[in-house]
């Protein structure tokens, strides 16, 4: 489910085309002034991340020759709240935690090397959004902070005695596009969204106080959503 970014997002982006033309009694309504309103939408989302070894800054252990990893997918309850500028333009924040495990591929195939690391994902997207009658689809972009919480070392690193483990809180980008699906006028609505975040992330792990392995991972997750919203 990792696509490429300009093909995802635009993807997601078409669908207003076809589901406005899917919904013609939506698109006969009155496009109301947003301006001033706020929008709270309820997804169930999947988190899609890559976790990637970009670099090997410290390696007291000897990892093997072209080691590599992953991080598993999970699936969990997002909401968003978003207040409109204008009619056109928003400002959104979402709020979620997600909790993943990242296991080696190449060199360390299916050792797990991370447990249980918890992500808060504090993002802030302006969005832009075209009003197509029925269909109201949008874009946006901003800035996103991941702060990892409860990180553990994973099973496989206990053997060689690390008995700590951190990765580093990072400062990010993020782009967006979705589409909302009025179902009435009283400002209920379906909702799709996916977000594409560009980030990386530094793993130490120690034993006791040395410092054993340091790697440098890119997570650049997809976070794609489906739910529904209610605007105020």
């Amino acid at each position: 489910m990792k696509l490429p970014v300009a093909h995802g997002m635009a993807a997601i982006a078409a669908l207003a085309l076809p589901l406005a033309a899917a919904t013609p009694a939506l698109a006969q309504m009155q496009a109301p002034d947003r301006a001033g309103s706020v929008q709270i939408r309820g997804f169930v989302t999947g988190v899609l991340p890559d976790a990637a070894i970009i670099d090997v800054e410290t390696d007291i252990v000897g990892l093997p020759a072209g080691t590599q990893t992953e991080a598993n997918d999970n699936v969990v309850p997002t909401v968003g709240i978003e207040y409109f500028v204008t009619s056109a333009i928003s400002l959104e924040t979402i709020c979620c935690l997600t909790q993943h495990d990242v296991d080696g591929t190449t060199g360390l195939p299916g050792a797990e090397l991370v447990s249980d690391a918890k992500l808060v994902p504090a993002t802030l997207t302006a969005k832009y959004h075209f009003d197509l009658g029925g269909a109201k689809p949008y874009v946006g972009a901003g800035p996103a902070y991941f702060i990892f919480i409860d990180e553990k070392p994973g099973a496989a690193t206990l053997p060689l005695g690390v008995t700590d483990f951190h990765l580093s809180d990072e400062l990010g980008f993020a782009l967006q596009a979705g589409v909302d699906l009025p179902v009435n006028d009283a400002g209920l609505m379906v909702s799709l969204d996916a977000k594409r975040y560009f980030i990386d992330t530094t793993a130490s792990w120690y034993a006791g106080d040395t410092l054993a392995i340091r790697t440098e991972h890119t997570l650049d997750p997809w976070v794609v959503s489906a739910g529904m919203g209610l605007r105020f």
